[in-house]
């Protein structure tokens, strides 16, 4: 017996330490997809390591890839729990208020700015207060949205990165990370080195999102012919290019491009990154096509420069640069063309700049748009409007929501005084950035106004985030005040959806339409967000099974729909599905039978719900849980056995 437990003692042991190697293994394959800036990949990795072994360094760089990846929603679940450890960092404070803004709870997102500050006294208390007046402000121009009607362009838009949308003739260009099997196919057999590490990577792809590098399509406007690459010559990149910009008469193009130099030192490791250039074609008269693109005056391998926007008469170029003499981030500049037809020397336009970055300047008649992440905004980038004064421009403007959302929004090319394209990635986009176009409208005459409730307790819930979706995919977000109310404006004959969420709680969600509305009255819909309780059971009902089986039925079907309803209106959260028989037949077989009917269940929701499997874990109780006396032995009616034998749910992850 003695040798026995020694042996038994000894393979625990050795499990243990397996396990522990597997960890480390899994944990070591996620630090370097993490630092080849491959999230998506590192995100699946860091989550198997974080179930093993609960660390502040797997949370923090959970939180960081969720956020590079712009999701947001699970970025906030994560900076939440990093910044309730013993080791977080005065940065984990700041990045978790940045993704709250990203979510529209800007009530909360300022406390955690506050933290920040007190965390970080070398903080400028301006820069504080820039912040705060961004939360502040925000509220506000969500409850007094201007006058714009924002429309997602789909037959432009792909599930991956569309942006930077200008007319050039009969069509649109724009830029896009989208697949695109022409281009693979020609990168194939090309060697590629990455300079921050000495090892090759997937030319076809770029590791931060795992998509194409981006490059230029063209699709005519108002056809709904196939969206196609944008011909012309690229000097032989294989790597990002885009967006562009066209001269009036469409003869001379300007674009951002990044491609390894011709020049290279031996010593590859002193380079770290590779600058963008901007680099410009002129179109051949006589054969349509574009020329062998040429270099910009300024760019420069210390550097950056992009985002061009060339005049219409050609004289004036506008980019942005990171240049010896920036403000901060990226700055924008100008350059006009001598009488020689030179560039002369770059001009900082520093009555718009800020200590943050500047990006995709555009002028329309006198008016310079932009965006930044500098000044006071919603989140991210921000599109602003500075009208000229004398030789340069006036303080740049908010051009408020719906124009700008909690999210990046940029690329703002006025086609018209009311019309033009804009480029973001908020909520209710096809994929990551996506092309919009705007109608500046007369203000809508439909009122709308609700409160926000605890559904258990009737209690007003304030600053809760309350999204309105219309039937034609525009988005509207708003923020219940401290009475708990919110507010909209509505459009006539329109229908729409409503939705309130909050941290913690299950979010509500509601109809509406002005269809027969009276537009002297306020139309009024309150909404009802049920607490969300961890770990504790919650009864589904009517998920019966037939004797001695465990298949869905159909009627059972009809209850998992709700759940896998539950499951998508609250995307991060993640449960507990269990099964549970009374005490009659042998403890054994109700054990098997209650997790075989626990698996089918889970099955179904991930099957036909397209639910994350991730997300919701099958667990089969037998007989172990009783609700009432009726265990072995005990005489009960059928009633009473009836009550034990149930599906059950648990919430285990917000």
């Amino acid at each position: 017996m003695k040798r026995f437990l020694t042996g038994f003692c000894l393979l625990i042991s050795l499990t243990i330490q397996t396990r522990q190697a597997n960890a480390q293994y899994v944990l070591k394959q996620a630090n370097e997809q993490y630092n080849l800036f491959n999230y998506s990949k590192a995100i699946e990795l860091y989550l198997q390591a974080y179930k093993k072994n609960q660390t502040f360094e797997i949370a923090e760089h959970l939180a960081n890839s969720y956020r590079l990846i712009q999701d947001y929603k699970n970025a906030e679940t994560w900076y939440a729990t990093t910044t309730a450890l013993p080791d977080a960092k005065a940065e984990d404070f700041l990045r978790y208020a940045q993704v709250l803004q990203n979510n529209s709870n800007y009530a909360e997102a300022k406390k955690q700015y506050i933290k920040y500050y007190a965390l970080s006294p070398e903080i400028d208390q301006k820069q504080l207060k820039l912040w705060l007046a961004a939360c502040d402000s925000s509220i506000v121009w969500m409850k007094d949205p201007r006058p714009f009607d924002m429309t997602n362009e789909r037959g432009l838009n792909s599930p991956k990165s569309d942006w930077g949308a200008v007319k050039y003739n009969n069509y649109i260009v724009f830029t896009s990370d989208r697949i695109n099997k022409a281009a693979e196919d020609a990168a194939k057999g090309r060697g590629f080195l990455r300079f921050d590490v000495d090892k090759p990577v997937n030319k076809e792809r770029y590791l931060w999102t795992g998509n194409d590098y981006l490059r230029l399509y063209q699709a005519q406007i108002g056809a709904t012919a196939e969206t196609k690459p944008f011909q012309f010559n690229t000097d032989g990149t294989d790597y990002h290019m885009g967006a562009a910009s066209f001269t009036a008469d469409g003869n001379e193009m300007y674009f951002t491009l990044t491609r390894i130099p011709k020049k290279q030192p031996k010593d590859t490791a002193k380079f770290k990154t590779i600058k963008l250039e901007i680099w410009w074609s002129r179109r051949i008269a006589a054969t349509g096509q574009w020329s062998n693109p040429l270099p910009f005056a300024y760019n420069n391998e210390q550097w950056s420069v992009g985002d061009p926007y060339i005049a219409p008469d050609g004289k004036t170029l506008y980019f942005v640069s990171d240049m010896p003499g920036s403000k901060g981030g990226t700055d924008i500049y100008c350059c006009q063309k001598s009488p020689a037809n030179n560039w002369e020397q770059p001009v900082n336009l520093a009555a718009v700049n800020t200590k943050g970055n500047e990006r995709t300047p555009v002028l329309y008649r006198d008016n310079l748009y932009f965006s930044s992440d500098g000044g006071v905004g919603m989140g991210g980038l921000d599109i602003y409007k500075a009208e000229p004064r004398g030789n340069s421009f006036a303080p740049a403007q908010n051009m408020g929501y719906p124009v700008n959302s909690p999210q990046d929004d940029f690329a703002f090319i006025p086609v018209s005084e009311t019309t033009g394209y804009l480029s973001s990635n908020r909520t209710g986009g096809v994929g990551s950035d996506d092309i919009y176009s705007y109608l500046q409208k007369p203000e809508p005459t439909f009122a709308f106004e609700g409160m926000v409730y605890d559904k258990r307790t009737n209690e007003i819930i304030p600053n809760s985030t309350v999204t309105l979706t219309k039937s034609n995919g525009k988005v509207l977000t708003a923020q219940s005040d401290a009475s708990g109310k919110f507010s909209f404006t509505l459009e006539k004959k329109s229908n729409y959806t409503l939705r309130g969420e909050k941290t913690s709680y299950l979010s509500d969600n509601q109809t509406l339409t002005t269809l027969r509305a009276n537009p002297n009255v306020t139309i009024r819909k309150d909404l009802y967000l049920d607490k969300i309780e961890l770990n504790k059971a919650i009864r589904l009902e009517n998920i019966y099974y037939d004797f001695d089986e465990s298949y869905i039925r159909e009627d059972a079907g009809v209850e998992l729909d709700k759940l896998i309803k539950i499951l998508k209106e609250n995307p991060t959260i993640e449960i507990e599905l269990s099964s549970h028989t009374d005490s009659r037949g042998n403890d054994a077989y109700n054990m098997q039978l209650s997790q075989d009917r626990a698996d089918a269940a889970v099955k179904y929701i991930v099957d036909i719900g397209d639910i994350n499997p991730r997300r919701i874990k099958a667990k089969g109780y037998g007989e172990t849980k009783l609700l009432n006396r009726c265990k072995n032995g005990v005489n009960c009616s059928e009633a009473e056995h009836q009550l034990n034998r149930r599906t059950e749910f648990k919430i285990t992850k917000l």
